[in-house]
């Protein structure tokens, strides 16, 4: 204890003389502790800005109630991603709050109780140096006061013995400087002892304030400072625990999102394209050989079906010019009908399965609401002080309405989805399709040439864009199809009756535009290029491909089939 006071006194005298230094070095302290508290400030609001940005980019890309992304495994990543990105985000908001509270928050009181501590030490190292000062002044008036007492003594002390020497001076007159001399002696040792007393009050006072108040005051000031310097180590340990508490979370997050990449399947997505836009149509068969090398007879083929009689030939188009087939016609753009009529087979049942599934969920939802407010309407027969039973029916005759609207448009799909459902074709061998047949005397087998398979756009719409190789290999004719003229032509007699099952608009010259449902005659069964020639009435006919329709032919007729 000895030693730790002597190395205690020798710093108060080695730091006595720098009471002004030690102010301003603490000064310096406080506001290097407010320094670092705004940089843990704009730290702590980078943090948010960042994790505010990364919020809103996530939801950005999340996806729209709309779009159907769901049901693939690289969207469904994606989207996990957005999410795993969403609570990266509310780690850094975490580290933010934490910062805030556990560092600037703490900081920030203790720098006022600083602030009231060093004022007070201080205030205390002033008030101690006035004392001593002002015990110094006193000192020197009592120091002075004692000067001139003894030199007033000693000046009346010569003044009595000169006048004790004067023989011509009365006893009287010497009786009174001997008294006036004794008088100044007497104020002279009385001064004697105040000076003697005050400078022993002073010295004790001087040895406390350099021993023990000085002392006691910069041992605060010490305190004072080292916590302030341990308070500074800690609040930069919590800084860095706070960005440590988060890194599991983060590394969670991070895995999350590896997860979700490694989740991904190429097949599982590419099977689902195949069923989403599959059209349900068989593909068309072979292309077979048309001979031109001998003379030809010209009958009503299956594809170039144009007419012989030289009255038509500037109506016909020539033979150079190359039409676009069924089923590469390409469909008009507008609006889509109610029945979907305008889709492939395949494509159109799941959109009307679709609709029906949706008007089966608003049916629910309304029978719902019909139990519920049926059941508030027995509540109150029971208790009529709850409310008015009456006040329910007009509710409940709305729902009912709609519950019946709902229920005939269902029917109206689902009778749509079993036509389509009953109109799919079966998966069997490929069908021919004969280009051009022609008769010839010596007839000749016809060879067959193999054309690649239709294309169909992903939306299940058809395309008349070939590849380029289909372009380069086949070069298929289309049909010419006369306008036929009922004066110069025999009209040919009806072999049955045919259903239109979709709507067909009948651009190309020689066929006829028919509506979905329409009944019609046919007068010319399909020769295997996929067309049935058929009539409305007696000035209207034309041909129509014979998927489009369902054929019913007479019991009579040569080679009887149905189509469908």
């Amino acid at each position: 204890m000895n030693v730790i006071k002597i190395e205690t006194l020798l710093k108060v005298q080695q730091l006595q003389d720098q009471f002004d230094n030690l102010e301003k070095h603490t000064q310096w302290g406080i506001d290097f502790v407010e320094k670092y508290t705004k940089f843990v400030k704009e730290r702590s609001e980078i943090e948010l800005n960042y994790a505010r940005q990364i919020r809103n980019l996530s939801k950005k890309y999340q996806p729209k109630k709309k779009e159907d992304e769901n049901k693939y495994t690289w969207c469904r990543a994606f989207h996990f991603t957005l999410n795993e990105l969403n609570d990266y985000a509310g780690q850094h908001e975490l580290v933010a709050e934490n910062m805030i509270s556990q560092i600037i928050a703490e900081l920030t009181r203790y720098t006022q109780e600083l602030k009231t501590e060093r004022k007070t030490h201080f205030h205390d190292g002033r008030k101690a140096q006035q004392q001593i000062e002002a015990s110094w002044k006193q000192l020197e008036l009592c120091k002075r006061k004692f000067e001139r007492d003894c030199k007033e003594a000693d000046r009346a002390q010569q003044y009595f013995e000169k006048m004790d020497a004067d023989i011509n001076v009365t006893k009287a007159d010497v009786e009174k400087a001997r008294q006036q001399a004794q008088m100044r002696h007497q104020m002279a040792s009385d001064s004697k002892s105040e000076y003697s007393s005050y400078l022993q009050k002073f010295n004790q006072e001087q040895n406390d304030h350099y021993y023990t108040i000085i002392p006691n005051i910069f041992q605060k000031i010490q305190v004072m400072e080292e916590k302030r310097i341990d308070r500074m180590g800690d609040s930069l340990k919590t800084f860095a625990d706070v960005d440590r508490q988060i890194l599991p979370i983060i590394g969670k997050c991070l895995d999350g999102m590896t997860q979700a990449a490694d989740s991904i399947e190429s097949k599982t997505d590419s099977s689902q394209v195949i069923e989403s836009y599959k059209s349900g149509f068989e593909p068309p068969g072979d292309v077979e050989f048309e001979d031109y090398g001998q003379a030809m007879k010209r009958t009503v083929s299956e594809t170039s079906l144009t007419s012989s009689r030289p009255d038509n030939k500037s109506d016909r188009p020539s033979k150079g010019k190359s039409k676009t087939l069924w089923p590469f016609i390409k469909k008009n753009k507008g609006s889509n009908p109610e029945d979907f009529s305008h889709l492939p087979p395949e494509q159109r049942r799941k959109k009307l399965q679709a609709k029906i599934d949706d008007i089966s969920k608003d049916i629910q939802k309304e029978m719902d609401q019909r139990d519920a407010l049926t059941k508030m309407k027995e509540v109150y027969v029971k208790n009529p002080q709850m409310g008015d039973p009456t006040s329910v029916d007009p509710r409940l005759a709305e729902i009912a309405q709609n519950i019946d609207k709902l229920q005939v448009e269902a029917q109206k799909f689902e009778g749509w989805l079993a036509e389509v459902e009953g109109r799919m074709p079966v998966k069997s061998d490929p069908p021919r399709r004969t280009s051009v047949l022609y008769e010839t005397q010596n007839s000749t087998p016809p060879t067959n040439n193999n054309c690649t398979q239709d294309r169909e756009s992903p939306e299940g719409s058809y395309t008349d864009e070939q590849s380029s190789e289909v372009q380069n290999k086949v070069q298929t004719e289309t049909p010419e199809f006369d306008e036929f003229d009922d004066a110069d032509e025999e009209i040919l007699p009806t072999i049955g009756t045919c259903k239109a099952i979709y709507p067909f608009e009948g651009h190309n010259e020689g066929t006829i535009a028919v509506t979905e449902g329409e009944l019609l005659y046919v007068i010319e069964e399909d020769k295997g290029d996929g067309w049935t020639r058929v009539r409305r009435n007696e000035e209207e006919e034309g041909y129509v491909p014979t998927s489009y329709v369902e054929v019913f032919l007479d019991s009579n007729a040569k080679g009887a089939i149905t189509y469908i």
